[in-house]
């Protein structure tokens, strides 16, 4: 059961009319378009084929261009007042059973002018449009597909582009996903490298200065640094630091007293 019926009228923007039905069927399926051209088989009765397909679907779509209340039937009187006019009776059709009916206005065709419609399509004329113009061609058709996916709930279950556009989306998503823990996993490593082996125990932040297997005397204040040996028997030293580390580092060696210098 086709969900969006196609109405046009031949000799006004048939291939307007064509290039959506191709779009819509792209997007949504064959079986949910109906386009009569292509969707009636061949040995299938015609009349019957539209009037169920219409009393079946849940829009039609009204394509109208510049010459649409203008086309002239056989007879040469406008198409639009005979009352077996078929693109009038689908509209018509659509009408009495309630379906809705999005008029698409094509090209230079301006808003529907009520003087040239027949009483039964007279409401025609107060429906909100749409608009497709080839110049604009792929973003009309975008918008147009949109609209009936967002009105009607089984085209948006099988609508192709938004479930590319959900995957888009959901990739997207995994791919900041894993960056995020990627840059995360990098920084634990190198808190890691940077703090083992240390002195003390880190809490909190890790602002200032860690000191990491220090080899030497270290004064992490600021102020001048004394390293001063104090040298006893086996040349050990005591080393020791004063003030703070904002100036140069000085070193002072005290030679152990003889005890015969006592005397001088």
């Amino acid at each position: 059961m086709p969900d969006v019926f196609v109405n046009y009228r031949t000799g006004d923007e048939e291939s307007a009319a064509t290039m959506i039905a191709r779009e819509l069927t792209r997007r949504f399926g064959d079986e949910r378009i109906f386009f009569a051209s292509n969707s009636i088989d061949p040995g299938r009765r015609f009349p019957a084929e539209l009037v169920r397909a219409v009393e079946e679907c849940e829009a039609l779509l009204a394509v109208i261009g510049p010459r649409w209340a203008e086309v002239r039937g056989t007879d040469g009187r406008p198409a639009l007042e005979a009352e077996q006019d078929w693109t009038r009776r689908e509209i018509q059709t659509a009408l009495d059973r309630g379906i809705l009916v999005i008029p698409v206005l094509v090209g230079k065709a301006t808003r529907i002018d009520r003087t040239v419609l027949p009483d039964d399509l007279l409401e025609l004329a107060d429906f909100q449009y749409r608009r497709f113009d080839h110049r604009n061609a792929e973003s009309d058709l975008t918008t147009l597909g949109d609209t009936l996916a967002r009105l009607l709930p089984e085209l948006s279950r099988v609508d192709r582009d938004g479930r590319a556009a959900r995957e888009r989306t959901e990739a997207k998503s995994h791919e900041k996903s894993a960056r995020d823990t990627g840059h995360i996993r990098m920084r634990t490593r190198d808190v890691e490298q940077r703090v083992r082996g240390g002195i003390g125990n880190l809490n909190g932040d890790l602002s200032g200065t860690f000191v990491n297997e220090p080899q030497g005397p270290v004064n992490t204040g600021r102020g001048h640094q004394y390293n001063a040996p104090h040298f006893e028997g086996d040349n050990t030293g005591v080393q020791f630091t004063a003030g703070d580390n904002s100036g140069t580092v000085h070193q002072r060696f005290e030679r152990e007293r003889r005890r015969w210098d006592d005397g001088r």
